[in-house]
Parts: C-alpha cells; sequence; structure tokens
C-alpha cells in the first residue's frame, strides 16, 4: 500500500490523501466520510458498523475496509494532517480513537477500559491500543513531536495536544512554574514511566496565532497580567 499526501503548501483548504492499494492488500479506514474519489472495483470497499467494546454503540461508528487493487483520495480539513506510522510486532501505546484515520490488513486493533483515575484525567473511558505488522494512521494538528518517559523526573505536556502515551504511564492533571505560570497555562499531564509520548504542536501554534492577529496590547496584557485573565477576557 502507498500513501501519499497531497500537499500544496500551507493551503487553508486543507490536504488530500492519496491511497494505492495493492492485489491481496486492504486498509480500514476510520473516517470513510472523508473519502470523495474513488477508482476500482465496486465491491472494493464494504463499509461496517464498529462496536468497540460497546463504548461507542450512540456514534454509530462505521468504518470502511477498501480491498486492492483500488485507488482512492481522502480528504483532510484544514489544519490536519495524517502521520503514517509502521508496526513490528506489539506496541504499548494507547490512542485516543479520535486520533486514528486508518490501519492496514496485518493490523489488529485493541481497546483498553481506562482505570477510574485515568477516565477522571483523561476524561475518556476507552483508549484503543494496535498489534502487527503493518501501518497505521493518525490524524494529528500540525507537526508530530516525540518525548521519552522517565520513571521519576516527570514529563510535563499540553493536555489538548497528546496523541498517544503508553500503558504503563502514571498521569496526573496539573500547571508548572510559578503562581503566574500557573494561572496562564493549560492544564498538563505530568506524566512518569517508560516509552515514548506523541503529542501534536498544531493546536498550540493556531492559539498563538489567533491571540496575536486579534487581540490588541491592552487586551493582551490584561489578559496576561490579571489572575486567571485568560479565562474571563476572550
Amino acid at each position: 500500500m502507498n500513501v501519499d499526501v497531497q500537499d500544496e503548501g500551507d493551503s487553508g483548504s486543507g490536504q488530500a490523501v492519496a491511497f494505492t492499494v495493492g492485489e491481496n492488500e486492504e486498509v480500514h479506514v476510520l473516517h470513510p466520510q472523508q473519502i470523495i474519489a474513488y477508482q476500482g472495483p465496486s465491491s472494493g470497499r464494504a463499509d461496517r458498523l464498529m462496536d468497540v467494546k460497546g463504548m461507542y454503540r450512540k456514534r454509530k461508528l462505521i468504518r470502511s475496509d477498501m480491498s486492492g487493487p483500488c485507488r482512492f483520495v481522502a480528504a483532510l480539513p484544514p489544519g490536519y494532517r495524517v502521520k503514517t506510522l509502521q508496526l513490528n510486532g506489539k506496541s504499548d501505546l494507547l490512542y485516543d480513537f479520535r486520533h486514528l484515520f486508518f490501519y492496514s490488513k496485518g493490523i489488529t486493533m485493541h481497546t483498553r477500559v481506562l482505570s477510574m483515575k485515568n477516565m477522571l484525567v483523561t476524561r475518556d473511558i476507552v483508549k484503543v491500543k494496535f498489534a502487527g505488522n503493518g501501518s497505521i494512521g493518525i490524524l494529528t494538528e500540525g507537526t508530530v513531536c516525540e518525548a521519552e518517559l522517565h520513571p521519576s523526573d516527570p514529563l510535563y505536556v499540553d493536555a489538548g495536544s497528546i496523541i498517544a502515551y503508553p500503558e504503563n504511564a502514571k498521569l496526573e492533571l496539573t500547571v508548572y512554574g510559578n503562581h503566574l505560570a500557573s494561572q496562564h497555562m493549560s492544564y498538563h499531564w505530568k506524566m512518569t514511566g517508560h516509552g515514548p509520548v506523541l503529542f501534536q504542536a498544531g493546536r498550540q501554534s493556531r492559539r498563538f496565532e489567533r491571540d496575536n492577529n486579534e487581540d490588541g496590547i491592552i487586551k493582551r496584557f490584561l489578559r496576561e497580567a490579571l489572575p486567571f485573565g485568560g479565562v474571563f477576557i476572550k
């Protein structure tokens, strides 16, 4: 299978991703509504209702199984990209379902029900992980970064920027820094453990651009100087 990103620089209209699926290959697309063009036998696409351990029944999630030989194009919303990751064997990383775009034949997807503590921290019930040999595609907002966890030296990551983290990681929702710093930042995950953490840079980049373009100097000063100004001054 070949995945080709149709990129025109910083176009505000989003990207298109072209998939070429060979004979005896198959790819499972988790956002089939984004498929805008298809070339191949009509029988090459089979949509199925997904039941992620019963947690997502009300959302009626649909997965498209695309069998080769075929070629199709999927559209991405502005600001989003697809990053392809190769998997060989079993991965310890837990992903939020909404970040997943596709996975290839040979990969199996498993669900993990979070502990009550982690449910409160992540505001989610289920995460998914993968095993097998093949590729997965994740939806990201901007550049994907990676940092290694340490068992005792914590890593702080903006809570809204996390893509995946190891199942063994210990999480605590917090802020850090001095009094002024802690008042003017989003909540972060304080994370310890072993293994890599994946996070995205696009959300914070757009926030920076919005603040600079829309705010006058007085409004920006008040937001940064007043306690919890970032919450009350929009």
